[in-house]
């Protein structure tokens, strides 16, 4: 399978990401019961006790409460952010749009998430196979999404596309990186009409890709 065309991941402001993130925004951006859905899809995939990687994090991981880990790295473009998310254990700010490698050791960690952000990624192949190497073999990386984004900043691709069409995008990304397993689609939206959309790819690491 080929490589996405680069222009999919073309941006209306293609600024410098530090300077749209300088300001902290400690707010949320999906409503009580997409976030309820994320801490649970959480709930399921992460291991208690286990080191766990929030990737594009912000002030808040939506960690189920209840829930202890040994282990909690955020890795965010706001420092202020960051350093008002008290489930972190450590805080790194990080442009992964710069630069998708990540700062840690192969199979250093037991999950991965990235929450309703995935949308902003413009190398999201490279930054997916960086995932998979730094979590150990079978370990989780849920990719949650809704339907908001930050429009000037989301590829064209995203915007181009329906809810079902990120799935398969996202999914694409997963096979992509070339060391996932078990990639499944889930659809966690509230029943009820009214309220945000939840969705999210699962995918298990396989590992680093050999040289």
């Amino acid at each position: 399978m080929g490589d996405l065309p680069a222009n999919y991941f073309q941006r209306y402001d293609e600024a410098q990401d530090e300077r749209f993130y300088e300001q902290p925004r400690l707010v949320t951006h999906i409503d009580e019961g997409a976030i309820a859905a994320v801490t649970q899809l959480y709930r399921e995939f992460f291991p208690p006790d286990g080191a766990i990687l929030d990737l594009m994090s912000s002030w808040v991981s939506h960690l189920p409460p209840e829930v202890t880990y040994r282990r909690v790295v955020g890795v965010g473009m706001n420092a202020v952010e960051l350093a008002a998310n008290e489930r972190l254990h450590e805080r790194i700010v990080l442009n992964l749009n710069r630069t998708p490698s990540l700062p840690f050791g192969d199979g250093e960690f037991d999950g991965a998430g990235i929450c309703v952000s995935v949308q902003y990624l413009t190398q999201p192949v490279a930054a997916f196979r960086e995932i998979g190497r730094v979590l150990r073999p079978a370990a989780p990386l849920v990719v949650s999404f809704s339907n908001r984004c930050f429009p000037t900043k989301a590829v064209a691709v995203w915007q181009a596309l329906d809810d079902h069409g990120h799935g398969q995008l996202v999914q694409r990304y997963f096979r992509d990186a070339g060391n996932w397993t078990d990639i499944q689609f889930l659809d966690r939206s509230s029943r009820r009409r009214s309220g945000d959309p939840l969705f999210a790819v699962v995918g298990r690491s396989a590992g680093p890709v050999s040289p």
